[in-house]
């Protein structure tokens, strides 16, 4: 039976993970253009959505860690019984893993983009400078994958309790060639 305490940790987890990739968004760095003298330089804001991002990324990598050692990863426990709750627990381990590396992906350069840039990068005064930031959206899509993260991976460990239950399934070894 699935665990209703390991269910809620998962799920604040994936909240909190949440709620910092959307305040990353939020806080993305801006730039503006700046002169000192004959040079045109780019003056960059905080730089806070970076610690965000990457606090978003560590809480979804606890939050995938607690569930794959709940369930021994699929493939290191007991053989499950044969059932529909075995397969949707094997497709929806694939897709919470695929949704995972994915927001994975988002927040890890969405992170490494916003802290890449000078404070004061120097130009001539006849070339204004390129004040490049990261792309709106980045950190927003890694919040919507960490939402989907958290779905599949919660509906995966359900199905994978539910598989599991009843006493432990002897693996089958095939076709009995013997007698009755």
């Amino acid at each position: 039976m699935a665990s209703s305490l390991l269910l809620a940790v998962v799920f604040v987890l994936d909240l909190i993970a949440f709620a910092l990739a959307v305040a990353a968004e939020q806080r993305r760095n801006t730039a503006k253009i700046a002169r000192d003298g004959q040079n045109n330089y780019c003056q960059y804001d905080s730089d806070i959505a970076t610690g965000l991002g990457v606090g978003a990324l560590l809480f979804l990598v606890v939050s995938q860690i607690i569930i794959m050692v709940a369930t021994r990863c699929l493939c290191c426990g007991k053989a499950m019984k044969p059932s529909g709750s075995r397969s949707w627990a094997i497709c929806l381990f694939i897709t919470s893993w695929f949704t995972f590396i994915i927001a994975a992906a988002c927040l890890l350069a969405g992170s490494a983009r916003n802290a890449y840039h000078t404070k004061y990068r120097t130009l001539l005064k006849q070339n204004p400078p390129s004040c490049e930031t990261l792309r709106k959206g980045v950190f927003g899509a890694g919040a919507a994958f960490i939402v989907l993260t958290g779905i599949f991976s919660e509906f995966y460990y359900a199905c994978h309790s539910k598989a599991n239950r009843g006493g432990p399934y002897p693996r089958d070894t095939g076709v009995s060639m013997g007698q009755l």
